[in-house]
This record gives structure tokens, sequence and C-alpha cells, in this order.
């Protein structure tokens, strides 16, 4: 069924779980409409009980009609914190490099395009990447994040530096044919950030190149030198197959290339690529079952908890719930990401395995009033040097909350 352009050129765009907005205008060319949600939480893990915030964030958009069947729209997106900071880091928007920061309001989507029925949507800005797409189906958690299906990248960051996530500097075209709809992307852009220099034996690169991590992520180095990374475009691409009313199929890849340079002038550069494959059955807001699962490869595309890159892993990622027409709906996760041998080579033996369980109950109210409690198992493995360091963001804990839609 050929989607109507609200839904290819808006609604896939901002391909996001449970999406709504209230129209606050309307006329024959224009309209406006206010989205977003309040979500305060209180959670107890890494020793510490706490109020948080819940990725709450606020946004706008605004459709124009054009000439022969065209519109033209924009979004705009914040995050916002108006419970004050935590000390607890526990999600994807607590690291370094995503949008969110410790300020009340800051910017999560802006972008604007074109749309047509036929021609299907192009847009330019910082918006969800084509990779999102293929795993987003299993991302219905509200407190823990998925954290296995590549998104969230740079130690659960908001996916921006390499175009998985709400990617920066993106320009993306979709369109729809019957059942089968698709995105591609290219992210345009010149980013170059220091990293520290670790031991040179030890490095990712082997015994030819340095070993590095993200600034900020380590600490107790003695090394002084720091290396340059170059990270310029990327490129990504999805397909959604709809086989049936319930049963859905996606798959996709993104890609990009970085180069460094070391302290002593050494040059050299690396592939970052993810591809994997989806399956949905139902919908996560519909009354009866839903099930999902994710599966991806990926080399040089994510970090691990202090910061070092991972040269090659696999994640996978599950959710079933079921919703009852009292509103109540139970639900459970499992996600897994691991890297491979080539990291224990790199990093004298030390284990990357993140590994947990998530298991809660949501009361639907209404369709935009939330109750819900959400406990997460840890499983993970991160034997090694820096085992301590690596298992703190990674902790059982237990939250309760409400989430408020607009």
């Amino acid at each position: 069924m050929k989607k109507t352009l609200v839904a290819s050129a808006l609604a896939a765009v901002i391909f996001v779980p449970s999406v709504s907005a209230i129209e606050i205008y309307k006329d024959d060319k224009n309209a406006v409409e206010i989205g977003g949600f309040i979500d305060a939480r209180v959670i107890n893990t890494q020793g510490a009980t706490e109020v948080v915030n819940g990725a709450s964030r606020i946004n706008f958009g605004f459709t124009r009609e054009m000439s022969d069947g065209w519109k033209a729209f924009t979004k705009l997106e914040w995050s916002v914190n108006p419970f004050g900071n935590s000390e607890i880091n526990y999600n994807n928007d607590s690291s370094i490099f995503s949008s969110d920061s410790d300020e009340f309001i800051h910017n999560r989507l802006g972008y604007v395009g074109l749309g047509h029925d036929t021609y299907g949507s192009l847009t330019i800005g910082k918006q969800w990447g084509a990779w999102y797409d293929v795993v987003y189906n299993t991302n219905y958690g509200f407190v823990w994040d998925g954290n296995a299906a590549g998104v969230y990248t740079y130690n659960k960051a908001d996916g921006a530096i390499n175009g998985v996530g709400r990617g920066d500097n993106t320009v993306q075209y979709r369109n729809a044919f019957g059942d089968f709809s698709f995105a591609v992307q290219a992210q345009l852009k010149q980013d170059s950030f220091e990293i520290n220099e670790l031991v040179p034996s030890a490095g990712p690169f082997q015994a030819t190149e340095q070993n590095f991590m993200v600034s900020g992520g380590l600490t107790g180095t003695n090394s002084s030198s720091v290396t340059t990374v170059e990270y310029n475009n990327t490129y990504g691409a999805a397909a959604t197959y709809n086989a049936t009313e319930q049963l859905t199929f996606t798959a996709g890849f993104n890609l990009g290339e970085f180069e460094a340079t070391t302290s002593q002038g050494q040059k050299f550069t690396e592939t970052d690529y993810i591809y994997g494959v989806g399956i949905t059955w139902g919908g996560f807001d519909n009354d009866g079952l839903y099930a999902a699962a994710n599966f991806n490869k990926n080399e040089y595309h994510d970090t691990d908890n202090i910061g070092r890159m991972i040269p090659e892993a696999y994640g996978v990622e599950t959710l079933v719930s079921y919703k009852l027409e009292n509103g109540i709906r139970p639900f459970i996760s499992y996600n897994i990401l691991e890297a491979g041998d080539a990291y224990q080579a790199m990093y004298g033996g030390d284990v990357f395995k993140r590994q947990f369980a998530v298991a809660g109950v949501h009361y639907v109210w209404d369709a935009n009033t939330v109750l819900y409690i959400e406990g997460r198992k840890d499983f993970s493995d991160f034997t090694g040097s820096e085992e301590a360091a690596m298992s703190i963001s990674e902790d059982d804990g237990v939250a309760i909350g409400i989430r408020y839609t607009l």
C-alpha cells in the first residue's frame, strides 16, 4: 500500500518509537504541530537511588503545501532536562559524544525537506539514520536502551559521528513502492577530534599502528601524546518489507572511513562498517503480541566502556511484549554485544561482552500517559585489566516512572 506523504516524508524520517504530536495550527497551506514527552523516573543502580530525567524532549513540525503535489516540511527537536543533573550514567544520554548535555535544553534533531506521494522525500540536516530503520524494533524499553544494535555508538552516544543514530549533516532520500520501502543517505561532514595514545605494542591496529581511545574515557594513562582522528563522510541504506499486516523484515548497512595521525606523524585509515537484519511481529502499541529481533556484524564501529575502539563485534537484540486490553503491557528484552578475538589480542586478553536482560511492566493509562517499572539484570563479562571501570555503567538496576506524552 502506497504510503501517504505525511507517513513517508514525516513519520518515516522521524523513525522513532511511539511518535505523537498535536496539531496546533492548520490552514489551506500551512500546518504546525507540537510533540514530545516529559519522563521522570526514580532509579536505583550503581549503589545509588536518584530522581533522573528520562530523555524528555519537545519538538515542532511545520508542513507547507506546494505546487504539483509537493510539500515542504521541517522538524526541530530539543532534549529538555527539567529535573536537575544526576551522577548516575546508565543510558545513551550520558556520553561526551552525545548531543545531550547538562544544560536544560539542547539539540536532538533539526532538518528540512521536500516530499511527494510519488517521488518520495528528500531531507537535509540532523535526523535519524537509515540504519535505525533496521533495528528500531527492539528499542522500546524506556529506561535501558538496547546498546547492542550499533545505533548509540562511541560508548552510548547518539550515533551522530557515524550517522547510525541521530546523524549530523545528513542528506537522506526515502520512498515506498507497495509493501516495500527504502532509505538511502550520505553524511557529508568533516569531523576532527583528538584521542589519547596508549602503549604502541597493544594497539587496535596491531603492531604497525598506535592504540588509541576516545579522550575522556580511560583515566590513569601516563601518556601525554594524542592522536588526531579525522572522520569524514559516511553512507548508509536500509530496506523494509511488510510481508503481512503483522510481519515485517528489515535489512541495511552503514559505512565510513576515518584517518588518524599519531603524535609521531604516522598516518593510517580504517573502515567503519555495520550490516544486519531485523524481523518484527505486530505493533508495540497495539493490543496483543509484539515480538522483534535484530542481528548485526560490525568493524571499527564502536568503542568499549572506557573508550577503546572495538575492531570487530556482533550484536543481537530481542524484545517480546504483550499488551492486554486493560492497558497493562509486560515485556522482556535480551541484548548482547560481544567483541571478537581481535579485541582480546589488541588489549592484552581483555574481554568485552556486554550482555543484559530487561523486564518490565507498562501501564498504558491512555495513549499519552504511561506508568512503568523496569528492572535490569546484567550478565556482562569484562574480564581483564579494566574490569572495574568497564562494569560501572552496566550494573543491575530497577526504576519506576511516568511518561507524559504531548
